[in-house]
């Protein structure tokens, strides 16, 4: 009896500090729900949030009947999740310049046209000429998605931007804040509704070269060439279309946890591998080039340290500066993997195991069954828009089982 006694005490006890850590968090939010709130004024919300914290403290303090004074905090904590939950993102507001104006796109077949496509010319990273462009991008051409990482405060955390190539000709994505004027970013506000989320579509030359050129300090830019199939390119690609044009739509609030750029991150994983290991480098995105990496997404012929050393692209930037060419010379000497194998390939290296006449074959009929645009041409190797080739479907295959060893 006395064990058992012992044991409903230990519950209890329990039970109390539960309900504690969950009072104390619930009030902790909802103090910074106001503060963080578009009330007027910042001694208001300042006032108001510490008004909430300690008359909360003090109602479980000095209140003698706890019960009614739990009842009570959840009537009132329910009330500011309303009120919170109403509060709803726009696109109207009195922005910052460098994120005044959302990208849209428009399609006719393969022919995707993007809008307010942005292009500064930048003085400092402060002090520049805007401008916009319309840019017509055929997916047939879309032949190289690049991983972008950029580092300003030690290796875990990173800012991750995706570029596609067109046949030389390059368009890069970027998930950021869209803040208005005056307004700071703090991570803690980006978890109560502060900023609205805009994807920036722009031309490398103001996307990387505004990290590596103009800001101070300067932040250390890395451009990884992924392995991303074809197919697996188009539809990464076709998704950012899909999500700047619902955000020209309906926008959305930024979230420091659920929806920034490792939003991009998942995007990535989800076009450029079949698997989807839990891994905490996802999560701090600073490692993801090495999750990238670890997946076969990457160049493996080399060490991933070897790589990542390889692909620090400063002082490429520096020099080429305002060049028209900005993009190729960046990428000038990067190690550039082969492409990973769609399914097809797979399928033909899994027959090419038990059956190599037959792999053989099929190889051969299913490029004569569908003409120039069959991804397999008549001798074997994987044909891309303009020239662009991988290697023979048997080979990558086996290169790809490599990767993933």
């Amino acid at each position: 009896m006395a064990g058992m006694a012992a044991w409903r005490k230990a519950l209890r006890a329990l039970g109390i500090a539960g309900f504690g850590f969950a009072v104390a968090g619930a009030t902790i939010w909802a103090a910074l729900a106001i503060y963080y709130s578009e009330l007027p004024g910042e001694g208001l919300r300042l006032g108001l949030a510490a008004a909430f914290a300690s008359g909360t403290l003090a109602a479980f303090l000095f209140l003698p009947n706890r019960r009614r004074t739990l009842f009570g905090f959840a009537a009132v904590f329910a009330v500011l999740l309303l009120w919170w939950t109403r509060v709803e993102p726009s696109n109207e507001r009195d922005w910052q310049p460098d994120v005044a104006v959302l990208p849209h796109a428009t399609r006719d077949g393969d022919l995707v046209t993007l809008h307010n496509v942005r292009n500064f010319d930048y003085r400092t990273e402060q002090d520049f000429v805007t401008g916009y462009e319309d840019r017509t991008f055929d997916l047939r051409q879309l032949d190289a998605v690049d991983l972008i990482a950029v580092y300003w405060a030690g290796d875990a955390i990173a800012h991750i931007m995706i570029s596609f190539g067109f046949a030389g000709d390059h368009v890069a994505f970027s998930i950021e804040t869209r803040k208005e004027k005056g307004e700071a970013y703090s991570s803690i506000a980006g978890f109560f509704k502060q900023y609205e989320l805009i994807y920036v579509v722009g031309d490398e030359r103001d996307l990387i070269r505004v990290r590596t050129n103009y800001r101070r300090p300067e932040e250390l830019v890395y451009l990884y060439r992924t392995r991303a199939a074809p197919d697996a390119a188009r539809r990464l690609f076709l998704e950012y279309v899909e999500k700047i044009n619902q955000l020209s739509e309906t926008p959305e609030f930024y979230n420091t946890l659920t929806t920034n750029c490792t939003t991009d991150v998942w995007l990535l994983v989800r076009a450029l591998s079949d698997r989807f290991p839990l891994d905490w480098r996802v999560l701090l995105s600073g490692y993801f080039p090495a999750y990238a990496y670890d997946l076969g997404s990457l160049d493996g012929s080399l060490p991933f340290a070897e790589l990542r050393a390889a692909s620090l692209i400063n002082d490429k930037a520096h020099a080429a500066d305002q060049a028209p060419d900005f993009s190729a010379r960046i990428r000038d000497g990067l190690p550039r993997p082969p492409v990973r194998a769609t399914p097809a390939s797979r399928r033909t290296c899994r027959q090419a195991r038990t059956r190599p006449r037959e792999a053989s074959v099929a190889s051969s009929q299913e490029a004569s069954s569908c003409g120039s645009k069959c991804p397999i041409d008549a001798r074997g190797s994987a044909q891309g828009p303009n020239g662009w080739s991988a290697s023979h479907p048997i080979r990558e295959c086996m290169m790809d089982a490599e990767h993933r060893a």
